[in-house]
C-alpha cells in the first residue's frame, strides 16, 4: 500500500477519534489535503483512494494541475495570498477561496467569478496571533468586512481561516482558535458555518475548538 493510501487512512482515523474526543458530531470536519509542491500522480493517487478535496497555495501550479487532473471529481480550494492581478483565474477555476482579508479582493472575485459557475466560497483569513509576517485581516475588523463581503453577488461567503502562531502545547495551540470561534458566533449569521483551522502540528486542537476544515499537506504527502 503506497504511504500516500496509509496516511489518508490514518488522518480519517485521527480525525474520528478527535471528533468522537470533543464531542463533533461524527463526519463534521473535512481532510482538505494540502497539494501545493506536490505533482499531480500524488493527488491521483489520493483521489483514487477517495481524497476529493484539494488545497493549492500557487495559481500557476494549480492551473497546471487543473488542466493534467481534468477528467477528476475535484473540488478545489485556493489558501494561498491573492494578489489583485490573479482574481479573474482564481474566481474562474476554484469552488473555494479560504484567503481573502480585504474588500477590494471580495469585490473583484465577485465580478469575475463567471456566471454560468456556482457562488464562489469564501472564508475571510484572519490574523488571530496579529504576526506582521502573515497575511489576514484584525479580529476587529471582522464584522465589518463580513457585512460588506455577504453583500456582494456571485461568491457566498461561508466562514473563517487562521493560521495561528505555531505553539508545541495543546492549551496554547486550542486559545486562539477559540477567540476566532467565539467572535463568529458572537456575530449571530448562522451562515457562516465554516472554520478552516489546523494543519497537520495542531489538527487535535482544531478540532477541539470548532474546526470544520482541516488543511492537510505534510502528514498526508511527506515534507515539502
Amino acid at each position: 500500500m503506497s504511504t500516500i493510501i496509509q496516511s489518508l487512512k490514518q488522518l480519517h482515523a485521527q480525525i474520528q477519534q478527535a471528533e468522537t474526543c470533543y464531542q463533533r458530531q461524527s463526519d463534521s470536519v473535512l481532510l482538505l489535503a494540502v497539494s501545493k509542491s506536490k505533482p499531480a500522480s500524488m493527488i491521483t493517487t489520493a483521489y483514487q483512494a477517495g481524497q476529493r478535496h484539494f488545497g493549492e497555495n500557487y495559481l500557476q501550479e494549480a492551473l497546471s494541475k487543473q488542466q493534467a487532473l481534468g477528467a477528476f471529481d475535484i473540488t478545489w480550494h485556493f489558501i494561498g495570498p491573492i494578489q489583485s492581478n490573479k482574481t479573474k483565474a482564481i474566481a474562474s477555476h476554484f469552488d473555494w477561496v479560504h484567503s481573502v482579508d480585504n474588500l477590494k479582493i471580495a469585490r473583484r472575485l465577485s465580478e469575475q467569478r463567471p456566471q454560468y459557475l456556482a457562488p464562489l466560497n469564501i472564508c475571510l483569513q484572519v490574523n488571530i496571533s496579529d504576526e506582521a509576517s502573515k497575511s489576514g485581516l484584525r479580529l476587529n475588523e471582522l464584522a465589518e468586512l463580513c457585512e460588506q463581503v455577504a453583500m456582494l453577488p456571485n461568491i457566498k461567503l461561508r466562514g473563517v481561516m487562521a493560521i495561528p502562531a505555531p505553539s508545541f502545547s495543546f492549551e496554547q495551540q486550542c486559545q486562539p482558535y477559540k477567540v476566532l470561534y467565539q467572535a463568529v458566533k458572537k456575530l449571530n449569521k448562522p451562515e457562516l458555518d465554516t472554520f478552516s483551522f489546523g494543519m497537520s502540528d495542531d489538527l487535535n486542537a482544531a478540532i477541539a475548538e470548532g474546526s470544520t476544515i482541516v488543511r492537510i499537506g505534510t502528514a498526508l504527502f511527506g515534507a515539502r
